[in-house]
């Protein structure tokens, strides 16, 4: 065999492989990894499997080979998907921002998982993480704020916290208390609550607060959402593969089951408190999930997203592997538009928050 003729076989066997992985991350939106759990792991790779993939298709076109249809084809879907991770600047959103003031009621929300303040290389202090966190926040001149991840000595401790840092907003919270204080999330709004709750998840520290609001002459409930993550530490994952630690590897794969297992159980009731609720919701929070994925799938579905609908550039959230992972998002009801949408680069977790400016149509 030439050697012209095995390297257009090697060619063709890694973009039909490369095709195939491709294939599989658009599956990964459809499938429940509760019962496939690798699917997860299609969809993380959608944006390196996608550039693998525009690579072969380059190549194939300069070398001027017919085998460019393959990556071409397997590429076709992902302009549906390109736009979830990243949005190019666009005009004419003028108009709609001039529209609402035209009897609308335009609200500028917060998503922000702050790392119980102890996410910070630049800030190690948890007090001084915390307090620069409120004086950011408070730059922002939010209607709403959803905080996950809060972390305080105790109850009493995050009231007077709250009610010091953050006058003119009322507090809602639910908190977990361990040995080591007590954490949770925090949602902080400028309107008065109608009512609160929590969407407990079993076997996990993780939640979903509600609150309702009267906005705008309408009745609208916020859920500030954090799913299950994989409580995994990635330095220690890489030295445990390079050593062989077999045990520590086999762990690792039950945690990250689980840790899916759980989440699409966590989707599925705040999805089922949704549906009991008479009023319109807001979705919002640190999802743990990119936008390939199940978790998403399902959650903004009869809703908007704010990035897709008012980003622009890369709109990943969660600083390691920039700009890949995007796991906040505001979702909120179609009826509804986003007319900004900003992802925050400060260094005072291993988050970044979002913001974005929605507006709310008037009537009752």
């Amino acid at each position: 065999m030439s050697k012209s003729r095995f390297a257009g076989i090697t060619s063709r066997v890694l973009m039909l492989l490369a095709a195939g992985l491709q294939v599989m991350t658009y599956l990964s939106v459809l499938v429940n990894p509760s019962r496939i759990w690798i699917m997860t792991v299609f969809g993380l790779l959608f944006v390196p499997v996608s550039l693998l993939n525009a690579v072969l298709l380059v190549w194939a076109v300069k070398r001027l080979s017919k085998a460019f249809v393959i990556p071409f084809l397997a590429l076709l879907p992902s302009v549906f998907f390109l736009g979830e991770y990243v949005q190019f600047p666009e005009g004419g959103r003028g108009p709609e921002v001039q529209g609402a003031s035209d009897g609308h009621r335009t609200v500028r929300l917060i998503s922000y998982n702050v790392g119980r303040f102890a996410s910070s290389d630049a800030i190690p202090d948890w007090q001084d993480c915390s307090d620069s966190v409120a004086v950011f926040l408070r730059s922002c001149d939010a209607d709403i704020i959803c905080l996950q991840e809060v972390r305080s000595k105790d109850v009493e401790s995050l009231k007077a916290f709250l009610s010091k840092k953050f006058r003119g907003y009322r507090a809602e919270y639910y908190m977990k208390v361990g040995k080591d204080g007590c954490f949770g999330n925090v949602t902080l709004s400028r309107f008065g609550a109608m009512d609160k709750g929590v969407v407990s998840f079993e076997e996990s520290a993780n939640m979903a607060l509600f609150t309702d609001y009267v906005i705008g002459g309408r009745n609208m409930r916020v859920y500030n959402c954090h799913l299950e993550s994989y409580a995994l530490s990635l330095p220690t994952v890489v030295k445990s593969i390079g050593q062989r630690d077999r045990e520590f590897i086999r762990r690792t794969e039950d945690r990250v089951k689980t840790s899916i297992a759980r989440r699409q159980q966590q989707v599925d009731k705040i999805l089922n408190d949704i549906g009991a609720s008479p009023v319109e919701a807001f979705v919002c929070g640190d999802f743990n999930d990119n936008p390939m994925s199940y978790t998403y799938f399902k959650l903004s579905r009869g809703r908007s997203d704010s990035f897709v609908e008012a980003g622009s550039g890369f709109g990943a959230t969660y600083s390691f592997a920039w700009p890949m992972l995007r796991i906040d998002y505001v979702l909120f009801p179609g009826r509804m538009h986003a007319v900004s949408h900003e992802t925050l680069k400060v260094k005072y977790s291993d988050h970044y928050p979002v913001v974005a400016d929605i507006v709310i149509p008037a009537g009752g």
